[in-house]
């Protein structure tokens, strides 16, 4: 069982590009070497990184906290987790201590007011698009596969250049959801960025939250991330934001359950009785 703690360490991810050069030493500092600890205090901190402390002052309020004392309290609190007496070998451990890693980066960032606005759209949009790319691809076909067996009408769009051309059937009675996880890629950005010029509702899921990318998009949803995640070296890379789908799937059939319980119902039944023809004809 995860131990799921509120940790401060994906807020200061999240909003690293947006560092000056003295704050990300600072960033750097709480990301690598600080520990509970430590002696935190900022006169000692300012002293050990040669900062001012109005320096500290505008990192914690990047971060989201009133200043330096209370990001210093929430960094404190994280309660470190033991690790199950039953797992020896190396390799298991590392696996499952990356995804839990993700998984209380993602408890942390939660927004709870957040997703039920974008349950709303989901309930409220004609039509929904998920635009991504790559392994962002592969999670919106996820989404359009989700969505669909409770009776949405949405599409997954994976091609640059079916993403351009869709923007011409977009209205103010859809929904597009936006996925690139650096905050990098140029194409789903715009994308988002042109729906909402044309009236439609926009959801980005990103680990950045930059300025410019609130500016695009209606909400801006925050995933977790991990050093080289993208390359999906040894955990899947979409992990953190099958998360948040799921967590979107939860609210949306919530706000309507037994109606989409029905749905998903008779889903299941028409693809059941669609295997069995297909069994008698062989």
């Amino acid at each position: 069982m995860v131990s799921l703690e509120k940790n401060v360490i994906p807020m200061i991810e999240a909003v690293y590009s947006d560092f000056t050069h003295i704050e990300r030493k600072i960033a750097d500092y709480f990301l690598s070497e600080a520990t509970e600890d430590d002696q935190l205090s900022a006169k000692v901190v300012s002293e050990k990184l040669y900062v001012s402390l109005p320096s500290l002052t505008r990192f914690a309020q990047k971060c989201g906290f009133s200043g330096y004392r209370q990001f210093v309290y929430a960094f404190q609190e994280v309660n470190l987790t033991t690790e199950p007496s039953h797992v020896n070998r190396d390799l298991t451990r590392h696996v499952l201590s990356d995804y839990g890693e993700l998984l209380n980066k993602t408890f942390s960032l939660i927004d709870e007011e957040q997703f039920v606005r974008v349950g709303h759209l989901l309930n409220n949009a004609k039509r929904v698009y998920i635009y991504g790319q790559g392994s962002s691809g592969l999670v919106a076909r996820e989404i359009e596969f989700r969505f669909m067996r409770l009776g949405m009408a949405c599409k997954a769009v994976t091609d640059d250049h079916m993403i351009r051309m869709n923007r011409v059937t977009l209205n103010d009675e859809c929904l597009v959801i936006g996925i690139s996880v650096s905050g990098e890629s140029t194409s789903i950005i715009s994308a988002v960025r042109d729906a909402r010029e044309v009236g439609a509702s926009t959801v980005l899921l990103t680990s950045k939250n930059g300025q410019e990318l609130r500016d695009s998009c209606d909400e801006l949803v925050l995933v977790a991330i991990k050093k080289n995640l993208a390359q999906g070296n040894i955990i899947s890379p979409q992990f953190p934001v099958l998360v948040v789908i799921d967590i979107f799937y939860a609210y949306y059939t919530d706000l309507d359950r037994d109606a989409r319980n029905k749905l998903f119902t008779n889903t299941l039944s028409a693809l059941q009785v669609k295997e069995e023809v297909d069994e008698n004809e062989m």
